[in-house]
């Protein structure tokens, strides 16, 4: 039986979730998501669209990104190929780590999986180029509820591990958390 090792988090909700693997000289196995397991470390969602993205070269930076209620998302992450250093922002209003961030290497070498609940802003830089992430998501994509908060943004102060990024034309717009529309509320919206 597989298990999942839980390293601790400074966030409250965050999760970063080490899977079992089987290796041999076939290469490995493992369960990347198992429904019962996952909500055995907390994680409770009915996961209802995977994404996929490919990031060809290094210094993508994709985020940070959100979806208002009522259609938020929580995230299950993993690297299959390459690296990211993978970023998450808590913006629900009372919280008491409002506006703090935490980062992790998420890479297809260490096979972390981070579990980014309702109320977090995401957001990841590749580290390697070919990097491929995958994502799955508790509620569907929403154009009209999609936002972000700048990547750059100096009040929260994220030391990304690039200075110049390459950035979609609406992520190079987002604007800092001070101006940002958002609309969780501590204690409604997760830990």
């Amino acid at each position: 039986m597989a298990d999942l090792k839980l390293h601790p988090c400074r966030l409250p909700g965050i999760k970063l979730i080490e899977p079992d693997v089987f290796e041999d000289r076939r290469g490995f196995f493992m369960e990347s998501y198992n429904e019962v397991k996952f909500a055995e470390l907390g994680v409770h969602c009915r996961f209802v669209q995977d994404n996929h993205s490919l990031s060809v070269e290094r210094g993508v930076l994709r985020g940070l990104h959100y979806q208002l209620k009522p259609r938020a998302q929580a995230k299950l992450v993993r690297v299959i190929r390459g690296a990211v250093y993978d970023v998450v922002v808590d913006i629900r209003r009372g919280s008491p780590t409002f506006g703090q961030w935490e980062g992790f290497v998420l890479s297809a070498e260490n096979k972390l999986q981070l579990f980014v609940p309702r109320g977090f802003a995401h957001g990841f830089c590749t580290l390697e180029p070919n990097t491929e992430v995958l994502y799955k998501v508790d509620d569907l994509y929403a154009r009209d509820l999609e936002r972000g908060i700048a990547w750059n943004d100096p009040a929260l102060g994220i030391p990304w591990p690039i200075e110049n990024p390459i950035l979609s034309d609406k992520d190079a717009r987002h604007p800092p958390l001070a101006d940002a529309e958002f609309n969780f509320i501590y204690g409604e919206d997760g830990p």
